[in-house]
């Protein structure tokens, strides 16, 4: 069992001085919550009485979310369109202390997903993106931000990949290389199938249903299954670490020589959305301020747990996690 002493004192003390960028797929998180009670004499629909509305940062801007509240010195890079959407990120960002600076107007529209909420039950969710790979000119200013970030002096790197075109192959390789040169730990949570892309990387934190894709063989969420399907991954991809994110059954820490099984921890589940860019903004900054990995994981735990009790995109505060792990069994 980890010292919880020390990761609270960890938490409460150690973080404001560590400095991390987010790079990745930027989200607005808009959510109408209401209640249904009857149907419309217009068509066979429910009415959805909406009694609140409320707009958070999602996708890696939702990463940055979780550091800022951490107390970590954030910033983040990344694509937004020259929209409403995306001045309410910047609006977001500013309230935080996040370093937006790498956000690059690319033409497209601010990605956005807009939910609505009947009760606890989510009745529709529209879209507001454009998907395909972002290069040329906007990539090589993506690019130029990130170097002038590491060239200032960064703790740790977090690509937050959620498929939506920012972290390209050419734009994750020299990023890899550049913080590694630097003496920089390089997180990834991946999407999709194509994690040749993330070769090198330090840490990736994938789910299990996300590591299942890339697999030429079934496993079930057990221990031995998934330590399998970590060293696969490992070689395949020359990948160092893994973190994989296990839904009820907790997560487990796998390196070339290691194994660490966390059980999680026991809430009532809301909702999981959001639990991923928990784990890995915590796993960052614990690596970031020294912790051991196994300690870093323990920490991501107990701060998953406190998200997947909330309903809705989510960002764990400095002051949750200290008091989660004086709860903590």
């Amino acid at each position: 069992m980890p010292d919880k002493k020390m990761l609270r004192s960890f938490v409460e003390t150690r973080t404001q001085s560590l400095k991390i960028m987010v790079v990745g797929d930027v989200m607005l998180d808009k959510y109408y919550y209401g209640s249904v009670t009857r149907i419309s004499p217009e068509a066979p629909v429910p009415i959805n009485r909406i009694t609140v509305q409320k707009e958070t940062l999602g996708g890696a801007a939702n990463v940055a979310h979780n550091l800022a509240l951490l107390g970590a010195i954030t910033s983040i890079g990344g694509y937004v369109g020259d929209d409403y959407h995306g001045q309410t990120l910047f609006d977001k960002f500013t309230a935080r202390g996040i370093d937006f600076r790498g956000l690059v107007h690319n033409g497209a529209p601010t990605t956005t997903k807009l939910r609505i909420i009947g009760g606890h039950q989510q009745m529709l969710r529209l879209d507001f993106e454009e998907s395909s790979p972002v290069a040329g000119q906007y990539a090589a200013r993506l690019m130029s931000y990130i170097d002038q970030r590491i060239e200032e002096g960064l703790n740790a790197i977090i690509l937050s990949d959620y498929n939506k075109g920012a972290l390209t192959p050419e734009l994750i390789r020299p990023t890899i290389t550049a913080a590694h040169n630097a003496g920089i730990p390089v997180i990834i949570d991946p999407k999709g199938i194509d994690w040749a892309k993330y070769s090198g990387a330090d840490y990736l934190t994938p789910n299990l249903r996300e590591i299942q894709r890339i697999l030429p063989f079934e496993i079930q969420n057990n221990d031995e299954d998934v330590v399998k399907a970590g060293h696969y991954a490992m070689e395949k991809f020359s990948l160092k670490n893994m973190i994989i994110t296990r839904s009820e059954a907790g997560l487990s820490l796998i390196t070339a020589d290691n194994a660490v099984h966390i059980p999680t921890i026991a809430r009532e589940v809301f909702d999981v959305s959001g639990a991923g860019d928990t784990v890995i903004a915590v796993t960052a900054l614990a690596l970031a301020g020294g912790l051991t990995p196994e300690d870093g994981a323990y920490l991501a735990n107990i701060a998953a747990g406190v998200v997947v009790g909330k309903l809705g995109t989510y960002a764990v505060s400095r002051q949750e996690l200290s008091q989660a792990i004086g709860e903590a069994e």
